[in-house]
């Protein structure tokens, strides 16, 4: 570790390598975490199943290649079959929980991720895949290299976040779902189908999921049981940024794509999850202490 930290003094544009590449892979942490604040803020669900829709998605872009196509063709492909994929689990699962008290949506969405790690495991194998994309990659300077994959899926990442930001202010559907997250009983008594908003939005987080999945696999690696890293991941964000706070995830998502990437350097690239959980750890205790304060003043 210690070698490590004096290479970066010694180096500097290593540590410049270091944060340009975790801006790149925290726009797809970015896109994962706007799925789960969705679903956190409208339904009141803590999904533990959002990082395995990513990998799931990956897994349609590994087909993808299996049949003789370019990966980065699976994208829509993946957008819709995940969408009406979310929108049977709402129907069969979700639906029964929304309402409940938050355990039964913690249970039911670790069992949701369980079963969906099994058929991965069955179809697929335990091994890891990867859907080789076959962009290459540019050099900037002597020390800093980088591949085009990533930056096409950062410019990918920024068009279909923006996308959704268009559809949720402009859109009829996009603004009853901001007007359930405010108030659903409320949006009931205006005459809004609260039932179909939370389907359209546990379905519209699978479509999410299931774009970053393509990005994923084509980026780094999948197998069946890596959906928990990113679901940790997102769950960092979303509780960093607060729900709602769409600048605040996109720059929570950024930050610890960064974070990630340099302390995979400086400690070694396996305790970089370790990083991530430490991350979290100090996430919720920085939120109780807040929470604290909160209680004292009003006392």
């Amino acid at each position: 570790m210690i070698d490590n930290l004096l290479l970066l003094t010694q180096v500097p544009i290593l540590g410049v390598d270091l944060v340009i590449q975790g801006l790149f892979i925290g726009a797809i942490f970015a896109l994962v975490a706007y799925g789960l604040a969705l679903v956190w803020g409208v339904m009141n669900v803590k999904n533990l199943a959002q990082g395995d829709m990513v990998i799931l998605g990956g897994y349609i872009s590994y087909q993808a290649t299996l049949w003789g196509y370019h990966p980065i063709v699976a994208l829509p492909v993946a957008i819709v079959v995940m969408f009406m994929l979310g929108w049977l689990i709402y129907a069969v699962i979700i639906r029964r929980v929304v309402d409940r008290d938050m355990f039964t949506s913690l249970l039911a969405t670790f069992g949701l991720s369980l079963l969906i790690q099994q058929i991965l495991n069955l179809i697929y194998g335990p091994e890891v895949k990867v859907a080789d994309a076959g962009f290459g990659d540019f050099e900037l300077g002597t020390f800093i290299v980088i591949q085009n994959v990533r930056l096409y899926s950062l410019l990918m990442a920024a068009a279909l976040a923006l996308a959704i930001v268009i559809f949720m202010k402009k859109s009829r559907m996009g603004q009853a779902i901001r007007a359930t997250a405010q108030d659903a009983r409320a949006a009931r008594v205006l005459g809004i189908d609260t039932d179909q908003v939370y389907a359209f939005t546990y379905a519209l987080n699978a479509a999410i999921c299931g774009a970053a999945g393509v990005l994923v696999a084509m980026i780094w690696v999948i197998q069946p049981y890596y959906g928990i890293v990113y679901s940790i991941r997102a769950f960092i964000i979303v509780t960093a940024a607060g729900l709602g706070n769409l600048p605040g995830v996109i720059l929570t998502g950024f930050g610890l794509g960064v974070w990630e990437n340099v302390a995979g350097f400086v400690f070694g690239a396996e305790f970089a999850v370790a990083a991530v959980v430490l991350m979290l750890v100090a996430v919720l205790m920085y939120r109780l202490v807040q929470l604290y304060r909160v209680r004292q003043v009003v006392r």
